[in-house]
């Protein structure tokens, strides 16, 4: 069991504003819901729902702003088959005429439950073989009405022989986590809320490993997949799993889950999936994401990423990204911490785990540096405008991106909280650092079950001072809420190390090139970012032109493609050969360009070769970069893997 440590006074204080505990549900009697996925293959969920009610006019609900989204990504457009009953008789219902997820019922004398089944048409995150459940697909429940106050028991079905992944606590009798064929899994009463925080993995190839076992609360990671042979994972996978459960016990000090399931799905087909939850993660990678160290890489920061979000984001979140239901907007302010802080977190955990090596952190870390200082829409836009804009720029077209920017408070923050890292290094001689603040700011409260505690810009400020005095109020309004033309490399070079160009790309780069099977960093295609100013497909068709670049400067446009140059039909080789021959002469590159129905003939004038980042190790200057990603623990080590045959 464990030991709750004392809270501070002023944090008990908090509390007391019923801002964070969940209080005792004003509705006693729980909603009844059973998720039936057993039509999961034909992309097909089913929901029962028993809903305690009193005669007279009933709103209910679906939800709408989902945590973790930061945005209104609800799926009310893929509800269907809404039918009410009551002592068998239906109940007829009227949409609202404004807010379109409420549906509007009178309940007649007498009833004192209505029974409510609905259907959800699933676009995305099912294959024949697996599928996932996030309650917001099926749920329905009283509106306007804190959603921690609304008492709910789930149940599910799952396709026979399939074996089920979820931090929900079962209960009752029965085999978990494959139930017997035909089965029902019943679940601890909870809140919707942490009903909604808590999805369901499920799969005919399911395995389920417990996790650094010496941790209490306990840990599992729970894998589905399209194929036998991919739900098993490799020693190595699982002792860096291990890993990460011990180091971030040693970086953060406390937890707030009574449990904690890794949920991870390997599909070419259900799709590809990111999302913190309380108590658990969502993780959805391809077919072969951890098959062997090359994709591994590609999809190393993942897992760490959304583990760390359970302290930051889930425990501790921005006091406007915390509304009391899923109906209010959520405000996107302070995203550069709840993302930006968990990216620098999650980044560094992969490599202290093993999960990648720290020359690999440092390879990708140059990348993400070298994207965001050649952005050249931050001479316009501020990181925090990319924040509180959250709902708007996500998943926008590739199409003058740079110009426009994106989701940058994921990157910006880690560089932001390294060069904070490294400047708490500097102030005191390396005897403090980040993770100091980290036990103060995401540790409060001690061990605890599932919590959601708010913070403000001053708390963030005011623990940061606790762990060295500094103007921290200047520092972060400098660096989120200013003009930076220029990315902050403080961080990178106070850590010992500077970005540079090669006219090559670094070894996780190619790495992960080849995994991808595409020519970019992160499986991007073929870049050409850093010279001409170009992300390119491999057919030619231009995805993106850097703002100001050759490209740019030569009138090529987003959407066009190139189908030949210097003579030669396109190709990713011929294209590289061309960059690296202009390279000290004045001839220009020429290509050949098809604009919708039209072609016509383009001069590329650039002449600076092929170039990629990396970051170079500056000797005069301590290494705080290579501390940071130092272990905090005794590394587990993986089984040595049999040779194969042919080796």
């Amino acid at each position: 069991m464990n030991k709750l440590l004392p809270l501070p006074a002023a944090f008990l204080a908090f509390l007391s504003l019923g801002c964070a505990l969940a209080p005792a549900l004003a509705q006693k009697t729980p909603i009844q819901i059973t998720a039936d996925l057993s039509d999961a293959p034909r992309k097909l969920y089913h929901a029962d729902i028993d809903l305690p009610v009193a005669a007279g006019p009933l709103n209910l609900t679906t939800p709408q702003w989902i945590p973790g989204h930061h945005r209104p990504i609800g799926p009310v457009d893929e509800i269907t088959g809404v039918v009410f009953t009551a002592n068998g008789q239906t109940i007829p219902w009227r949409r609202d005429d404004v807010d379109l997820y409420q549906f509007h019922l009178v309940v007649p004398h007498g009833v004192t439950t209505i029974h409510a089944h609905l259907d959800c048409i699933v676009t995305a995150r099912v294959s024949q073989k697996l599928a996932v459940l996030e309650w917001e697909k099926l749920l329905l429940y009283p509106a306007n009405t804190p959603v921690r106050d609304i008492a709910i028991q789930p149940s599910l079905i799952v396709p026979a022989g399939w074996g089920i992944g979820t931090a929900l606590t079962p209960i009752g009798s029965g085999a978990y986590p494959v139930p017997a064929a035909g089965a029902t899994t019943h679940y601890a009463a909870t809140n919707v809320e942490q009903l909604q925080d808590s999805p369901v993995i499920t799969g005919q190839y399911f395995h389920e490993f417990p996790l650094a076992p010496e941790i209490a609360p306990k840990h599992f990671i729970d894998v589905v997949s399209d194929y036998p042979e991919d739900s098993n994972l490799r020693p190595a996978v699982l002792a860096a799993l291990n890993n990460l459960v011990r180091e971030a016990d040693a970086l953060y000090g406390s937890h707030h889950y009574n449990v904690y399931h890794f949920l991870l799905t390997l599909s070419d087909v259900a799709g590809g999936e990111g999302l913190e939850h309380g108590q658990s993660s969502d993780n959805g990678v391809r077919e072969k994401g951890y098959a062997d160290d090359a994709h591994q890489l590609f999809e190393a920061e993942l897992m760490p990423h959304e583990f760390s979000h359970s302290w930051n984001g889930k425990y501790r979140r921005p006091a406007g990204l915390y509304q009391p239901d899923f109906a209010t907007a959520q405000q996107g302010a302070l995203l550069w911490v709840y993302e930006g802080m968990t990216e620098y977190l999650g980044d560094v955990l992969a490599a202290r785990s093993g999960l990648e090596t720290q020359a690999q952190y440092r390879d990708l870390l140059a990348i993400s540096a070298a994207d965001l200082d050649y952005r050249p829409g931050r001479d316009w836009r501020s990181t925090s405008d990319t924040a509180v804009a959250a709902s708007i720029l996500r998943d926008g077209s590739p199409a003058w991106s740079n110009r426009k920017r994106g989701q940058d408070y994921y990157q910006e923050g880690e560089l932001l909280w390294l060069d904070a890292d490294t400047l708490i290094r500097k102030l005191t001689q390396n005897k403090k650092s980040l993770d100091d603040f980290q036990k103060i700011f995401l540790g409060k409260g001690g061990n605890t079950g599932p919590l959601i505690v708010p913070y403000n810009f001053d708390e963030l400020v005011q623990d940061l001072n606790a762990v060295v005095p500094y103007d921290w109020a200047t520092f972060l309004h400098e660096r989120v809420d200013k003009i930076n033309p220029r990315a902050d490399l403080a961080g990178i070079e106070q850590g010992g190390y500077k970005l540079v160009f090669k006219d090559k790309p670094n070894a996780s780069e190619r790495t992960i090139a080849a995994a991808s099977g595409m020519g970019g960093p992160r499986g991007r295609g073929l870049d050409c970012w850093f010279s001409i100013g170009l992300r390119i497909g491999a057919d030619g068709s231009i995805a993106d032109v850097r703002w100001n670049g050759p490209a740019d400067k030569a009138r090529l446009a987003p959407g066009e493609r190139i189908i030949a140059l210097n003579g030669q039909i396109f190709s990713s080789d011929a294209l590289r050969s061309a960059i690296r021959s202009a390279k000290g002469n004045t001839e220009p590159i020429h290509l050949i360009v098809q604009a919708d129905s039209f072609v016509s003939t383009v001069e590329l004038d650039y002449h600076d070769g092929e170039r990629y980042p990396a970051l170079e190790r500056v000797d005069a200057t301590p290494a705080y970069l290579d501390d940071i990603t130092k272990p905090l623990t005794v590394l587990e080590k993986p089984p040595a893997e049999p040779k194969k045959d042919d080796e």
